[in-house]
């Protein structure tokens, strides 16, 4: 089954019925607005085709996460073993104190989220962001399959192919508790606590988290990180029941910007009194110099063959920002193949790429003023561009071309689900008005011929 041609066939039937297909937006676009799909009480926006994948996309999404958590893993390894390796991260020292602490458990990177740039014909991608840290939009995804389900053009799609979507929240809870038992003292029947800075928290989807622990006969609770405290060597939340695990939503760049307001916090995790679930190992993934250090000799040299041909195809070209060799003539003139991003961000702020800049001499003031430690330029990507229509305005909506990035779920390793996002523009973030749509894996149903 070819992904071009799935796609064009749902463009072309939602043409063929435009008002009714309109109808059923609406439905959609309703629930979505009444849905605990919100961010600090902004609605998710989503348009009327949904991301559609194929088995063969699967497959590629789970051989792309397997080499990659090799080459973790080999990084990881050789950060933990090796101090002058280790000085090319840059962590502070209470960071880096924090990273080399003895593992508590064999899982590196127990949940992840692999933003790609997927070019849909071809079947190649690059990388855009390794968030560790903070994975999120589980619940977007899942409140976007249901809104999906009340529209025709769902309907006219189950008429032919089978469907399948991902089930991303039981699986968590079974994978954290998994990871969990492989702890020294583990108990049959922790007492689990999500962990975040309340501000920055994305509350609805913690609460379906929580609701999915209690489920399965483990209690849990949603924690304030800088509420927690430490006493006779156990960490309590608001209750008097002794935490047992943490699963750590909260980001490592906004708790080491909190060290001492999370002080309690801390002095549990450094005394090995709670099972965190990710630990700070993730943070060698989650800061964006790992883009530049994949390409740096040190980790050349230990990488394999096949490891260093693919950093080579799909790591892009990054450097400090106060590096010595910054091609910084070309990175002015050149406006449109480059993008700066701060080393430890999350949600895309203080992004800026030379696309969305009218001038040169715009671009080389946004260029100059972020000459600082703390930032770096990449070789931007143009995303891959597909046919999408928005009827929330009504049926006389036009088709117009969205850019697409893809966000791949990874529990301990594992491929488990997709993220969609799309812009109308050449950049997909909460900044420039992102767009998210449901993802659905299409299959043939036996014994029907390929169209």
């Amino acid at each position: 089954m070819q992904l071009l041609k799935l796609n064009q066939e749902y463009c072309r039937y939602t043409e063929q019925e435009k008002e009714a297909h309109a109808k059923s937006a609406l439905e959609e676009i309703a629930y979505m607005n009444a849905s605990t799909a919100k961010y600090h009480g902004r609605c998710v926006s989503t348009l009327y085709v949904p991301k559609l994948f194929t088995e063969e996309d699967i497959r590629n999404f789970r051989e792309l996460i397997r080499v990659l958590y090799e080459i973790f893993d080999n990084v990881i390894l050789h950060y933990r073993t090796d101090a002058a390796y280790r000085r090319l991260f840059g962590f502070a020292p209470k960071l880096e104190e924090l990273i080399l602490r003895e593992p508590a458990y064999q899982s590196s990177i127990p949940i992840a989220r692999i933003d790609i740039f997927y070019n849909e014909e071809t079947k190649d991608f690059t990388f855009c962001e390794f968030n560790t840290d903070g994975s999120s939009a589980m619940n977007e995804d899942r409140e976007l399959n249901c809104a999906l389900r009340l529209t025709l053009g769902y309907q006219k799609l189950l008429e032919q192919y089978d469907v399948q979507t991902f089930e991303l929240f039981d699986s968590w809870v079974e994978t954290s508790l998994r990871i969990y038992r492989e702890t020294d003292g583990a108990k049959e029947k922790p007492h689990v606590a999500i962990v975040d800075f309340m501000e920055s928290a994305t509350n609805n989807e913690f609460e379906i988290f929580a609701e999915r622990y209690r489920r399965r006969g483990v209690e849990c609770e949603i924690c304030e990180i800088r509420k927690l405290t430490y006493r006779d060597g156990k960490l309590f939340g608001a209750g008097e029941t002794p935490i047992d695990l943490i699963y750590r939503r909260a980001v490592t760049s906004d708790i080491m910007s909190h060290y001492e307001e999370v002080s309690d916090f801390i002095a549990a995790v450094k005394d090995g009194a709670v099972c965190l679930i990710g630990d700070f190992t993730t943070q060698i993934a989650h800061n964006k110099i790992l883009y530049q250090i994949l390409h740096h000799p040190m980790t050349q040299e230990f990488l394999t063959e096949e490891q260093r041909a693919y950093v080579k195809a799909h790591v892009p070209y990054t450097a400090l920002m106060t590096a010595d060799y910054l091609p910084y003539e070309e990175i002015v003139r050149k406006k449109d193949r480059f993008i700066l991003k701060p080393l430890d961000s999350y949600g895309s702020k203080g992004v800026f790429a030379g696309v969305e800049y009218a001038s040169d001499a715009e671009w080389k003031e946004i260029v100059d003023a972020h000459r600082i430690d703390g930032y770096l330029v990449q070789e931007f990507c143009v995303p891959y561009q597909t046919k999408n229509i928005d009827f929330s305005k009504g049926a006389d909506a036009e088709w117009i071309s969205v850019s697409n990035l893809t966000g791949l779920f990874v529990y301990d390793g594992v491929f488990k689900g997709l993220y969609s996002r799309v812009s109308r523009g050449k950049i997909i973030s909460t900044q420039y008005s992102e767009i998210a749509l449901p993802s659905v894996v299409v299959r043939e149903r036996a014994g029907c011929a390929e169209k």
